[in-house]
Formats: structure tokens, C-alpha cells, sequence
């Protein structure tokens, strides 16, 4: 059974810190790019940060510089950190595996709130 179980979200002051994690089970994880997508209220999912399985990152302009993607296969996990976070930055983060052959796996999501 494949789980996507994410962790680590919370409520930040600005310029503030959070570390995401997301446990994945069921699957072999080191052959699945992994991504961070994220959906604010009243918003499309948008693509935050991905890690292929070679390693190599990509990031959307407005985190770049902020975030940092990583993976540790020896655990099957991978993390965001998220550091100098803005109000903008709120909403639900979601964990996801993607594979182009065999298909992609979504977790539950982690609920980030930046404010005052």
C-alpha cells in the first residue's frame, strides 16, 4: 500500500522557519522524482520545489533563494526546508511521487500558516 505521510507544517511568524517532511512507504522510492506542490485558499495547486531521482532541483521563481529540497532515499523521505517565510507562503503543502512510466502518488497535506 504506497503512503505519502507529510509532516512539519505549522504557524510561523514572517521570516520565519519550517522544515516539511514526507515519509513515503509502498513504492521504490529512490526511482520517483519527488515534488512539493502547495494550494492557498482560493487557489490553483501550485508546483513549489521537485527533486528528480538523480538529484538535480528545480524550484518556482517566487521560493527561489528560500527553499530547499532534499531527499534521503536511505529513508525514503523527502524534506522542504523553508526558510525567510512570507504571508504569500501559506497553504497547504502536499507531498508527491512521480514516475512517467508508472504514475504519480499524492499525500494528504500539511497545513503552513505564515502570520503575525
Amino acid at each position: 500500500q504506497v503512503q505519502l505521510v507529510e509532516s512539519g507544517g505549522g504557524l510561523v511568524q514572517p521570516g520565519g522557519s519550517l522544515r516539511l517532511s514526507c515519509a513515503a512507504s509502498g513504492f521504490t522510492f529512490s526511482s520517483y522524482s519527488m515534488r512539493w506542490y502547495r494550494q492557498a485558499p482560493k487557489k490553483e495547486r501550485e508546483l513549489v520545489a521537485a527533486i528528480t531521482s538523480a538529484g538535480d532541483t528545480n524550484y518556482a521563481d517566487s521560493v527561489k533563494g528560500r527553499f530547499t529540497i532534499s531527499r534521503d532515499n536511505a529513508k525514503n523521505t523527502v524534506f522542504l526546508q523553508m526558510n525567510s517565510l512570507k504571508p504569500e507562503d501559506t497553504g497547504v503543502y502536499y507531498c508527491n511521487a512521480f514516475h512517467g512510466i508508472r504514475g504519480a502518488y499524492w499525500g494528504q497535506g500539511t497545513q503552513v500558516t505564515v502570520s503575525s
